[in-house]
């Protein structure tokens, strides 16, 4: 049989069931043989499969799917999305064609084959495996390498097939495989020692990040009540934990919810669990995270344990799904005086915080858009709030999540052009759920092209994009520490945006244009509530702010430094301050 067929057959049985792809004269051998095998979704740019295929595996726990991409542009078209699986630990297989092996320039000169460039050394850097098939591979050597992008901590894995060993004639081979793999867990003495530290703790604070999978977690939303521990979540573990849940406290992130700093910073013992404690979770004055209490990091990763910040007391490269279930089994004092302080916090600084963004009427406020989306949303939907800018921010600060329901987002990377196309991909997972997308004009205008891949797979999408007319955070940024002198971040400054009502006619998409009167009525409620494809567009102020933020402040030297956590601009009252900052100062 040719090798091509193979593949096909071996990859379906690893559990993969669609592919999204862009065709190309390098992989046609590929595209023919997978075509047979799998649910092709063909795509307009490669960018968008590999982000498809990322939201498609993050959305759906029984299927998979993978990304094929021809040689040369096709290659260096995915390395966007392939960067953002890798730097959110996500599953991502990503195959490749090449040129023959006997046109490969290998080094020796720039390019030999048609399309030919070194894919192999491109993607290293981000991927955790990327690999060369100069030969046809038996099934064993294929599943090791496919099993990393799973395995351990998720990442892409990225595999260039020439295209004669693509077209080369094999003996039919289906033989099993065996998985060497297993998690390391805690033991018994790495339990006692949190144990101690949990019995030592007044003020104790689990942090879930995306390492911890959601179906369990909202599979043990009863046990987390029962532990009557407070529970606080990354970006990436959003929706592991339901914002109705009693020990629920929020979601602490340098551009995250006040409340949930507050008290993040005044535990004297936080659990991490599944999370790497990078920079936007810790602020980047990681110096003083956590400052009156202890530091406990449990990721699959040591290299994120060892990173040097922020400081840590314990450290163990385990499994966070095995801790998480185990120290939900351990005893902890009383802590019902530190929840009710916990619960007192959030009622004393609400998500949306009056009085300290810029409103005006003729506009759409995006922070009540935002919670009027959250309070629309059913348990059965799923979330992409984009993963830049002030629509990103403003989901991951106001959005109030069900159990149920399926939030995510790239924020790692943090690039424009991310919403569209994870939209389509965890529509294609979750073809009888609704997928509600958040984004700004300046990230959805980079992959427009993609509304027709949504339109022709009849995806259900309710698209919000902010029309504020450019880059607001680029151009919040250069008012803040510019003078408000623009420069390529809107229409004013020669940045060209669509007409947005003519563009997705071009499509055969529905449109509205949301101002503050359309919000409220009973239309707008009935086309979010149906099964149509439709995108709003709202009319939002380009001066509009995005407050409450981490800002710097100059120190006693002159130098600038970082906010904490905690102290986030602008200030609160005297007296909120009074009543929220009890075991450190404000």
């Amino acid at each position: 049989m040719k090798y091509s067929d193979q593949l096909s057959i071996w990859i379906k049985s690893f559990g993969y069931t669609h592919f999204f792809y862009v065709a190309g004269g390098n992989v046609m051998h590929l595209v023919e043989s997978f075509s047979r095998e799998f649910v092709g979704i063909p795509v307009i740019h490669e960018v968008a499969a590999g982000i498809a295929a990322e939201y498609f595996n993050a959305t759906n726990d029984t299927i998979k799917a993978f990304a094929l991409v021809t040689a040369g542009p096709g290659l260096t078209n995915i390395v966007t999305a392939a960067s953002g699986a890798f730097l959110e630990s996500r599953e991502l297989l990503i195959i490749g064609g090449q040129a023959k092996t006997q046109d490969l320039a290998m080094g020796l000169v720039r390019q030999r084959g048609i399309q030919e460039i070194d894919g192999v050394s491109i993607m290293k850097p981000i991927c955790k495996k990327s690999l060369l098939m100069d030969d046809v591979w038996d099934k064993q050597r294929l599943y090791d390498v496919l099993c990393e992008t799973w395995n351990r901590r998720p990442g892409p894995v990225f595999i260039e097939v020439p295209l004669d060993i693509q077209a080369r004639d094999v003996d039919e081979s289906n033989c099993n495989v065996f998985n060497s793999y297993t998690s390391p867990v805690l033991d018994d003495y790495q339990i006692n020692q949190i144990q101690t530290l949990l019995l030592e703790s007044k003020r104790p604070l689990l942090l879930i990040g995306g390492g911890v999978k959601r179906e369990l977690a909202q599979r043990l939303h009863q046990n987390f009540e029962e532990f009557n521990v407070p529970v606080a979540t990354t970006w990436n573990g959003i929706d592991r934990l339901d914002s109705d849940n009693s020990c629920y406290v929020g979601r602490p992130n340098t551009w995250g919810q006040r409340s949930a700093n507050i008290i993040n910073q005044q535990a004297d013992l936080v659990i991490a669990l599944g999370t790497r404690l990078g920079l936007q979770q810790t602020g980047f004055n990681w110096q003083a995270y956590c400052p009156v209490g202890k530091v406990v990091q449990i990721d699959i990763d040591e290299t994120e344990l060892t990173k040097g910040h922020p400081n840590l007391d314990l450290a163990f490269a385990v499994d966070a799904n095995d801790a998480l279930k185990k120290i939900l089994n351990l005893k902890t004092q009383d802590t019902s005086e530190w929840m009710s302080f916990c619960h007192s916090v959030r009622q004393a600084i609400p998500l949306f915080e009056e009085n300290i963004n810029l409103e005006l009427d003729e506009y759409v406020s995006p922070h009540r858009l935002v919670k009027k989306i959250s309070s629309l949303c059913t348990t059965d939907d799923v979330i992409v709030p984009c993963s830049s800018g002030g629509a990103n921010t403003l989901m991951m600060q106001l959005f109030e999540q069900k159990l149920g329901q399926k939030v995510l987002n790239d924020k790692g990377l943090a690039s424009m052009g991310y919403g569209l196309s994870g939209a389509i991909g965890a529509s294609i997972a979750n073809p009888d759920k609704r997928i509600v997308l958040v984004e700004g004009d300046g990230g959805f205008a980079q992959n427009i092209q993609e509304i027709g891949t949504a339109k022709i797979n009849n995806c259900k999408l309710k698209i919000f994009i902010f029309d504020d007319e450019g880059y607001a955070s680029i151009r919040m940024t250069q008012r803040s520490y510019f003078g408000g002198v623009y420069v390529g971040c809107d229409t004013s400054t020669g940045l060209g945006l669509p007409n947005w009502q003519r563009l997705f006619v071009a499509w055969d998409m529905r449109t509205i244009i949301l101002n503050p009167s359309k919000l409220s009525s009973k239309e707008f409620e009935q086309k979010f509530n149906d099964d149509e494809p439709i995108a709003f567009i709202v009319k939002v102020n380009p001066e509009q702010t995005y407050f409450p933020k981490i800002t710097s402040r100059m120190t006693d030297s002159g130098s600038m430094e970082s906010n904490p956590l905690h102290l986030m601009t602008p200030d609160l009252s005297p007296e909120v301050a009074e009543k929220v900052f009890k075991y450190i100062n404000n």
